[in-house]
């Protein structure tokens, strides 16, 4: 049976997934087999495994850090929002429907928690560490009798508990403190240190508040965690939106404005373009100036029609036909954002009449959209030469679906852009996209894409060559290794602040 160590925050964005990722790569650099596990994520962004299940996305990145793959066991449920009250559940990796949450409560609560308790100890049965990461805080009162996430997994496999503030926000004592004494004395126990998190400043001038947490709560702190900067690792379950740039700040850059949805899904798209160093990536949400960028992306929603509405109510939808049609600025559409670059999208529900709305029209393509999910990894290639895809033909792209309905070509004009040749290490045969006459405006339903390096170098020098700009190597970034360069350099900087002793004693390990 495996030692586990559990992370739990005093709230949401307190940095639990961050520090549940340095601790994978930690265990895995000290010789032990280690394993993630969020027992139920609610988030929009998430990973296809190999075998085609979804699972939430930091939990992918953990499994990264600990060099293993993937499985939906390390995320057993998954809720992925589609309205305000409402989500997609996910078990074991595949959708189960659409819930509200008091229905999820009532009628499917039960059902989960034995899901996730069957995945517990599976993944202990077979590796040496778990490191767990629990939902929001294990305080709030109201939704405690429907735990699944954070204390009672933790009674349940009697994982000691590490509790994290984020000081940066401001309150972290406070939050510790009121934490602590809003759980119950068994649940208390198992707290068995406190993290500082996101601290900036001198060490010494925090010691005094230390001293006072220490001596409040009986609990030791255990680590104190600088702000990191330098290296960029994915927060948490969703976009950060304090830290969003919705600005272009360089006139020496290519600026890239990505439309910032309400339910926008798999934002980690996105990354590969963060780490170019001629990138100022941006995104732009109502209200916002969304001018005259070199690229505009559509992103990838997990409620298309919603979002759709919200293009059209905020005045985006023309800004980005016009953008395209009158400034002749290339857009690229990612799953269902290259669906909403059509005509029309065609609703399909099971004994209803079919229900048609209109896209941007910037592309020839129809998308019938029923119940029907595919969820599965992909290779394939360039098969076009052509605009923005100049340069790109016949190179290897790898990447993954996860999206509902069909879309396919309509009329003469245009071309679909990829051949797909394997899915789920099944070969295949099967076209991908589409782009337009221009070359100007393309989508695709890989989410991943800009993750080859070859091929987003490739891209990007396209749009440099349209300003009149020299061509950069290719590639001048690879992907892989940053995120590599990442995970050692996050896992240092925790080893540096944190009681590492204290915690192998704790969790019942043999000293490092």
């Amino acid at each position: 049976m495996a030692k586990t160590i559990m992370l739990q925050g005093t709230g949401s964005h307190v940095g639990k997934s961050v520090l549940t990722t340095a601790l994978c790569r930690i265990f895995f650099q000290d010789g032990y087999s280690v394993a993630p596990f969020k027992g139920q994520n609610m988030a929009l962004n998430s990973y296809v495994t190999v075998d085609g299940g979804e699972m939430g996305g930091a939990q992918a990145i953990q499994a990264e850090a600990c060099k293993i793959q993937p499985d939906v066991l390390m995320n057993p449920v998954l809720l992925k929002p589609t309205q305000d009250s409402a989500s997609q559940v996910i078990v074991l990796g595949k959708p189960m429907g659409n819930l509200s949450a008091k229905d999820y409560h009532v009628q499917y609560k039960d059902k989960a928690w034995q899901v996730i308790k069957d995945s517990l100890y599976k993944l202990a049965d077979n590796y040496q560490v778990l490191v767990i990461e629990g939902a929001g805080s294990p305080a709030e009162v109201n939704l405690k009798e429907n735990d699944v996430v954070n204390m009672r997994v933790a009674k349940e496999i009697g994982a000691p508990v590490l509790l994290i503030a984020d000081i940066d926000r401001g309150g972290a004592l406070a939050s510790v403190v009121g934490t602590l004494e809003l759980l119950d004395q068994e649940e208390r126990d198992l707290v068995k240190g406190i993290i500082i998190n996101k601290f900036r400043g001198d060490i010494n001038l925090l010691k005094p508040a230390l001293d006072f947490l220490e001596a409040k709560t009986g609990k030791p702190v255990v680590g104190v965690m600088p702000y990191f900067q330098g290296f960029r690792i994915p927060e948490e379950d969703s976009i950060a939106t304090e830290n969003l740039n919705t600005v272009s700040t360089s006139q020496d850059k290519l600026d890239i404005a990505v439309i910032h949805l309400p339910y926008i899904s798999n934002f980690t798209d996105f990354d590969a373009l963060t780490g170019e160093t001629d990138v100022d990536l941006r995104f732009v949400k109502k209200g916002d100036v969304l001018g005259n960028p070199d690229l505009i992306i559509i992103p990838g929603s997990k409620n298309t029609l919603q979002d759709l509405e919200y293009l059209e109510k905020s005045g985006l939808i023309q800004e980005i036909r016009d953008a395209s049609n009158i400034n002749k600025i290339p857009i690229i559409g990612i799953s269902s954002g290259f669906q909403v670059l059509g005509s029309k999208i065609i609703v399909s529900e099971k004994n209803k009449d079919l229900v048609e709305y209109q896209g941007l029209g910037l592309l020839n393509t129809e998308t019938v959209i029923d119940a029907k999910e595919i969820t599965t990894q992909v290779k394939g290639k360039v098969i076009v030469n052509d605009g923005i895809l100049k340069n790109c033909q016949n190179m290897q792209l790898e990447g993954y679906e996860i999206h509902t309905g069909r879309t396919t070509l309509i009329g003469e004009e245009g071309n679909s852009p990829f051949l797909l040749t394997e899915r789920s290490d099944q070969e295949i045969n099967f076209l991908d996209g589409a782009i337009g006459q221009s070359g100007q405006v393309f989508g695709t339903h890989l989410h991943g894409i800009f993750d080859n390096d070859v091929f987003r170098r490739q891209v990007l020098n396209n749009l440099r060559e349209a300003k009149g700009w020299e061509p950069l190597d290719m590639p001048t970034v690879n992907t892989t290794l940053l995120k590599e360069e990442a995970y050692n350099k996050l896992a240092q900087v925790v080893r540096e602040n944190i009681n590492l002793p204290l915690l192998y004693k704790v969790m019942g390990l043999k000293d490092e």
